[in-house]
Order: structure tokens, then C-alpha cells, then sequence
């Protein structure tokens, strides 16, 4: 699978992080399915793109490794409170080609992101968890120079939701934090890229905006589906003068369907789906 295809599927797996209650389930399970999603070439574009990928379908369920609906990570602490784990992300590439804004511009290169990420749970009931999750992640692009662009920070509250008419239910908000070079992968226009409706710019590191996310899902016998819609403010983001960007606020959605075709024999008390 391709960089351009992974970016898409890393997006969509960090969007679907949908805890349940304590349950007995398989190790690990297998399966295949495919995904459509509706994104922005990036943040403050006023142009989409629209994907169909396949999906692989796995979960893991180990003491330190697991990728699950919080996403594949490596725990390094757990407790009743606090987690502190490493978490992925990912941007989506752009053919500059395809965007008004930047045409004659380099291409965005597809992005991965790694990072620490402290969970705090604030509160709990039955059936709901309120968590402030910090993560700070360094990102790089992927491809045959691959670089490293800076990072990026989206501390949010998130709120789960189990088995709301048979649904998971996610959803989590905040403000969003990046560095001058990761806003400036995006955002600065050179004096040789300049034109008469884009001027020079040079991008500031800080502040980035907000982020909302709603995400849904579901488990039926052998199958799997889920859906998340996210809408993106760029109000006050340090950036927002850059001529790359045209629109302050936009929503992003995705679908996702998948059939499990194999699970191990053994079993593990998780954070029940």
C-alpha cells in the first residue's frame, strides 16, 4: 500500500477512538473491508478530495502494543487514571497541481506522526468516561527524502458514550498547537512562489486552531462499521494570514465498513467494543 493510501487509513483510524466497558475479547483479530472519507487537502484549503481505500482490519490486544479504536500505540504506563502511551497520526498528501492556492507550488508530501500521549480520566460512570488527552507528536513526511517537519499538538477532552442504541459514541474537542517549521510546511510561500494573488509569507509557530470530532461505531456478529465527522476552525490560528489559506472553517466525514474473518482462541479483559 502506498504512502498517499496509508495517510488516508492513519487519519481515520485517529478519528474512531471509541473505548467501551470491561469485557472478555480475542487477542487479535483479522479482517478486510474499505473506507471512504471526505478530507481537505489541509487545514484551511477550500478544496476536498475524496478517498475510497481499503481497509485492513486489525486489533491487537496486548499489555504494552495494541491497536485498537484508540489506535495503534505502545502503553508504557496504565493505571486507573492516568495512561501514557505513543500515539500515531497522519496528514494526507496534496498534488499542488490540483489546488488552486498552491498551483506551482512543491507538493504536500503524505505526513506520519509519532508522539507521547498522557490520558487523564476526570470522571467515569456506567457507560461514559470523560479523559483529557494530551498528545505531542513529531511529524515527518513520507517519501524518498523523508524529513522531518516539526510537531504538532491537539490536546482535547473526550468524551465515550457505550452502547447508545447499540452504538459506541465518541466525541472529543480542542485547541490545536504546532511548531514554525510544521506550520510553515504548509502554510510559508517563498519570494520565488510568490505571484500577484499570492504574496511572500512566513508562517508562526503557536497557536492552530480548533478541532471537534463526533465518531461512531458498531459490531455486528462478523462485521464492523463506523462513521466520524469533523469540523475545523482556523479563528485566531497563528497562520491564518497565509494566502494558502481560504477558508477558516470546514468539516471533514468518513465511512467505514469491514468484515473480521479471523480471531485468536485465546482471550483478554479489555476496555470492552
Amino acid at each position: 500500500m502506498t504512502p498517499r493510501c496509508i495517510a488516508p487509513l492513519l487519519a481515520l483510524t485517529a478519528a474512531l477512538a471509541l473505548p467501551a466497558a470491561a469485557a472478555e475479547r480475542p487477542l487479535w483479530e483479522v479482517g478486510i473491508g474499505a473506507a471512504g472519507l471526505r478530507l481537505p487537502h489541509y487545514r484551511g484549503s477550500d478544496q476536498s478530495h475524496s478517498w475510497l481505500v481499503p481497509l485492513p482490519y486489525v486489533v491487537y490486544r496486548g499489555r504494552i502494543f495494541k491497536a485498537d479504536r484508540d489506535g495503534a500505540r505502545a502503553v508504557l504506563y496504565e493505571s486507573d487514571r492516568f495512561d501514557f502511551d505513543l500515539s500515531l497520526g497522519a496528514g494526507v498528501p496534496t498534488r499542488s497541481d490540483d489546488n488552486d492556492a498552491r498551483r506551482g507550488m512543491d507538493d504536500l508530501a503524505p505526513t506520519f506522526e509519532l508522539g507521547p500521549n498522557l490520558n487523564w480520566t476526570l470522571a467515569r460512570g456506567a457507560g461514559w468516561k470523560l479523559d483529557l488527552r494530551v498528545p505531542v507528536r513529531a511529524a515527518v513526511t513520507l517519501e524518498s527524502n523523508a524529513r522531518v517537519i516539526g510537531w504538532v499538538s491537539t490536546p482535547n477532552l473526550n468524551l465515550d458514550l457505550t452502547r447508545v442504541h447499540g452504538w459506541n459514541l465518541g466525541l472529543h474537542a480542542g485547541p490545536v498547537f504546532g511548531s514554525r517549521d510544521y506550520h510553515g510546511y504548509f502554510y510559508d510561500v517563498a519570494p520565488n512562489e510568490a505571484t500577484a494573488d499570492r504574496p511572500a509569507y512566513r508562517a508562526s509557530g503557536g497557536f492552530a486552531g480548533a478541532q471537534a470530532t463526533a465518531a461512531m461505531s458498531r459490531r455486528i456478529g462478523r462485521s464492523w462499521a463506523a462513521l466520524f465527522v469533523r469540523y475545523d476552525s482556523l479563528d485566531g490560528a497563528r497562520f491564518a494570514p497565509s494566502p494558502l489559506v481560504r477558508r477558516e472553517n470546514h468539516f471533514s466525514f468518513g465511512i467505514a465498513y469491514a468484515w473480521v474473518l479471523g480471531t485468536s482462541s485465546r482471550t483478554v479483559t479489555v476496555e470492552g467494543e
